[in-house]
């Protein structure tokens, strides 16, 4: 994998539920323009591009009249696919990457394999049911579609934490450190990091 190479990944999915867009660039600065149609979600992902290093564009819509579900979904699925696009053969790359992130009073732990065997570990315990209008069960909905889609094997894990807000906050700014770790130019290495030569 070159430096100079331009890893990005663009993906469309429209359904009779949402329509949704998603633009990424693996190797950018962390600039978002997010509206997911979920204000919440919008945030959080702002911050996994902000803490991730990733340019991030989504735009969304869908029928949150029912609830958020179907477009927080969605949104998971096309960002794993928008990665796994980017991602290519997965030469060169670190291919693991883990985060512990401290927000406030809470402390979470993320750690990824871009393995192309997906897999969600998902022990985060929230006690509020919702925050403002979110779900908060639908965090684990999103994740569940990204790692799926993204080809990723993903364990996240509330060490210790008390207010709901500062724990998903915690999970979106870890997924973004420890992608950017996974991802990295890995010197030396050719072809996909694995014993049997590919992923």
């Amino acid at each position: 994998m070159s430096e100079q190479q331009t890893r990005i990944g663009s993906v469309q999915r429209t359904t009779l539920e949402t329509d949704i867009s998603v633009a990424l660039t693996l190797d950018g600065t962390g600039q978002t323009m997010i509206d997911s149609d979920v204000p919440f979600l919008d945030h959080m992902l702002t911050l996994f591009g902000v803490h991730g290093f990733f340019d991030l564009i989504v735009n969304g819509k869908g029928d949150v009249q029912v609830d958020d579900h179907h477009t927080v979904e969605d949104v998971g699925i096309c960002l794993g696919k928008a990665f796994r696009e980017a991602l290519g053969d997965f030469t060169g790359i670190a291919r693991y990457g883990e985060c512990c992130l401290p927000m406030d009073e809470t402390l979470v732990r993320v750690v990824v394999d871009i393995s192309n065997r997906p897999f969600l570990h998902y022990n985060v315990a929230v006690s509020d049911s919702r925050i403002g209008s979110f779900d908060t069960a639908l965090a684990k909905e999103f994740l569940r579609a990204f790692a799926q889609h993204a080809g990723v094997t993903l364990h996240v894990d509330l060490l210790h934490g008390e207010n709901s807000h500062h724990i998903i906050e915690a999970v979106f700014k870890g997924l973004g450190r420890a992608m950017r770790q996974a991802v990295g130019e890995m010197h030396g290495i050719r072809g996909a990091l694995s014993s049997k030569g590919c992923l």
